[in-house]
């Protein structure tokens, strides 16, 4: 949930970037759809690409230390069977129950064992690179609609001022979620968001309207 609600943000602050810089080039609506469409389907698949790559290197990772785990329980399965023991005494067990822990687990699912308590590893439930780049992609996705539809849709006079508020309401709500789910101090985040946002807006309109000014 965290990183759907910080992708549907990057999509906001990215894209309401975009399409105020070109607004303030021109008022075309055609040019204000094309910049907009361009830059969610460049903006997802980026995402998307960059989050299957992060999360295959990941993925890879977690493989090859599940290898290592499995090599060395069957090369030196007392001293595997003695790291575990004291991995379980560092979180709190007594020596005589952290060792009746371990070889309890370890006659159960050695490999899951050593894999959860010394990895934090699931063997069964390795990341998922399909699964992360989709969320990302459709969490980009929906925060770009945003900006792009409140650029397109009223009448030209209130383009603008309609997307910048639409924005600015849309990044309290990012930033209040991110916040609580994050169980941090909401109004941080929310002043992080909107300032973000706004200056990413700013700095991208004065640039298009320069450009627009001198008819680049």
């Amino acid at each position: 949930m965290r990183a759907a609600v910080l992708g549907a943000n990057d999509g906001i602050v990215s894209t309401a970037g975009l399409v105020v810089g070109v607004a303030g080039a021109t008022g075309s609506r055609d040019a204000l759809l094309t910049a907009g469409l361009a830059g969610l389907l460049a903006g997802s698949m980026s995402m998307a690409a960059g989050e299957y790559v992060s999360v295959s290197t990941q993925r890879d990772s977690e493989r090859a230390a599940l290898a290592v785990v499995r090599r060395r329980l069957r090369e030196r399965p007392q001293a595997k069977l003695e790291k575990l023991t004291g991995l379980l005494e560092e979180r709190g067990l007594r020596r005589e129950t952290a060792g009746d822990a371990a070889r309890q687990l370890t006659a159960r699912d050695a490999v899951r064992a050593h894999a959860a308590v010394e990895l934090g590893i699931d063997p069964d439930d390795l990341t998922n690179p399909w699964h992360a780049a989709g969320a990302s992609f459709a969490a980009f996705t929906v925060g770009a609609l945003l900006p792009l539809l409140a650029i397109v849709l009223p009448p030209a006079g209130a383009r603008l001022p309609v997307t910048v508020v639409s924005v600015l309401v849309a990044l309290v709500g990012t930033g209040w979620s991110s916040a609580r789910l994050g169980a941090a101090d909401p109004r941080r985040a929310m002043v992080r968001n909107v300032g973000g946002g706004a200056l990413a807006m700013a700095v991208t309109y004065a640039a298009g309207s320069l450009l627009g000014a001198t008819g680049i």
